[in-house]
């Protein structure tokens, strides 16, 4: 009869101990997801042939007029409802050499307005497959415009743009969003062409 006492003792001890180690794990807290972005395939289509420049965008995306008060006659947007992202586009006639060197010191400034929250700004000048110049910053960190790009043709036209994300979530979790528009908008500028408007 000791014996199975000691046993059942011996039993009891054991669950006691199992169920203290097991209730003494740390809780730790789960970090926050990231977005889930159902990332379409690329497809493009003609904008409209009623402005000085034309290009393909994105199918994914809409045309809509630039409603900021300082907007100009040919400013748009392309408007992605699936990311609330925006690629604000301005353009400007060159009239002589001074309003050239302003538009481009105003590309420069308005990419420079960003160093204060950028990690990088990334610089490169590529040529498109027709031959324009186009220059394209890319921004690291929590800034409110991570890609931005001009060209020009030096004496009559300057074409800009700026892509902006109009949402809350930071920029590390925006990234395959961001990944996908800059590809749309390298595609974009690959297709761009100046207009001759009568």
């Amino acid at each position: 009869m000791r014996r199975a006492m000691k046993i059942v003792k011996g039993y009891l001890l054991l669950i006691m101990a199992i169920i203290l180690f097991a209730c003494e794990t740390d809780y730790l807290p789960k970090p926050k997801g990231y977005n889930r972005f159902d990332l379409p395939d690329h497809e493009y289509i003609a904008l409209a042939d009623s402005f000085p420049y034309s290009f393909e965008y994105s199918k994914h995306a809409k045309i809509l007029k630039d409603s900021s008060w300082m907007a100009e006659r040919y400013w748009i947007e392309i408007y992605y409802p699936q990311f609330k992202a925006d690629i604000n586009l301005t353009y400007k006639i060159i009239s002589n050499d001074d309003s050239l060197k302003e538009y481009l010191a105003d590309a420069y400034f308005l990419t420079a307005k960003h160093q204060i929250k950028a990690y990088a700004i990334d610089e490169s000048i590529t040529k498109t497959p027709s031959g324009k110049t186009v220059v394209y910053a890319e921004l690291d960190g929590q800034v409110p415009s991570q890609f931005q790009f001009f060209t020009t043709d030096s004496t009559k036209n300057f074409f800009r743009g700026a892509l902006y994300f109009n949402t809350t979530v930071q920029n590390d979790s925006l990234r395959p969003a961001i990944e996908f528009v800059k590809i749309d908008i390298v595609h974009m500028m690959n297709s761009f062409q100046w207009n001759d408007l009568k």
